[in-house]
């Protein structure tokens, strides 16, 4: 049994945190001295470099997700080893980590089980290695396991010049497919023109654009992470028989939807899957990041970290987030 490891000298007196203390508007946010995490048994102890601000957050924050308060959000972040637990084999102190699978990560400190941390590798910097690991593993299990897309394919994706539809372009463009995207600016369709995107719609009429540009049989896939105002317009734009994959909600929540209208459309498929049904094993976690730094880590795959703000500023990250102001990653710094 490895016993812990921890350096006196780079422990901390305390951790700074930034937490909801009841659910709300971003008014809520409160920024606290708290005592420091301590690491258990299979769990690494971790000075924050850089967080990353996640949709999710903002349902977590305003009760949508019902969570305790107060609460500390944040699951991805990267940052330095500073102390090891019990039976914890493969990381030493000082080593660079990344994951998006920790809890509390709105901190100058977190802890997190080791199986659910990844090395970051030279070359990748703290904040990409912070903007990479949720958004990457979207997009990597969206068109590798969701629905496998094909050399060749046209697919559609929405919010093409956010965080993870600019991954997404990146890697459906280096599998060889046609891509189809949405945004709501001319400034956002410059993004995502410069992501690789074959086509940039605006969301106004977007699947009798899709339609025509299919020659009226629409797409196998849709991967659809806005949710309430898009929904209708992607299953319009889908072929016989293709694949709904709803995967966010920035818009809203879709409301309940009769099932039996898939069978009208076409027979169409659909589906709302969530990351952590794509990270079940140290296999699969390691395949999909080690896949995505690598490429990042060569330069043929571009992180856009839209912006980034002080640790007590998460309330102002969630506004532009929420207010669909941002583009690429937005990023928390302690």
């Amino acid at each position: 049994m490895n016993e812990p490891t921890m350096f006196e000298e780079d422990l901390p007196d305390a951790a700074t945190v930034t937490r909801a203390r009841e659910a709300g508007g971003t008014d809520v946010f409160e920024t606290v001295q708290l005592e420091p995490p301590t690491p258990g048994p299979g769990q690494l102890l971790v000075k924050t470099a850089a967080i990353g601000v996640n949709f999710i957050e903002t349902y977590q924050r305003s009760g949508v997700y019902p969570v305790e308060y107060p609460f500390t959000p944040g699951a991805e972040a990267s940052g330095e080893i500073i102390g090891l637990g019990e039976e914890v084999d493969g990381f030493s102190v000082g080593q660079r980590i990344a994951t998006t699978e920790a809890t509390g990560t709105y901190s100058t400190h977190f802890v997190v089980d080791a199986a659910k941390a990844v090395a970051v590798p030279d070359g990748v910097t703290d904040e990409q290695a912070a903007a990479l690991p949720l958004q990457g593993v979207t997009a990597h299990y969206l068109i590798n396991s969701t629905y496998k897309v094909s050399p060749g394919e046209t697919v559609l994706t929405h919010a093409g010049a956010g965080g993870v539809g600019q991954i997404l372009t990146q890697l459906l463009k280096a599998r060889g497919a046609r891509v189809i995207t949405t945004t709501s600016t001319p400034e956002k369709a410059k993004i995502a023109e410069q992501a690789g995107a074959d086509y940039v719609l605006e969301y106004e009429g977007f699947a009798e654009k899709v339609r025509q540009i299919t020659n009226e049989e629409g797409v196998p896939v849709v991967y659809d992470g806005v949710g309430k105002t898009t929904f209708t317009g992607s299953l319009d734009s889908l072929a016989v028989r293709g694949t709904m994959v709803l995967f966010g909600g920035a818009s809203g929540q879709v409301p309940p939807y009769d099932l039996q209208d898939l069978n009208k459309r076409g027979g169409l498929y659909i589906t709302r899957p969530a990351v952590h049904w794509y990270l079940r094993n140290a296999e699969e976690r390691s395949w999909r990041l080690t896949e995505l730094f690598s490429a990042a880590a060569a330069g043929d795959l571009k992180l856009s970290i839209g912006d980034t703000y002080p640790l007590a500023e998460a309330g102002r990250a969630h506004a532009d987030l929420e207010g669909r102001r941002t583009t690429g990653k937005l990023l928390l710094i302690p």
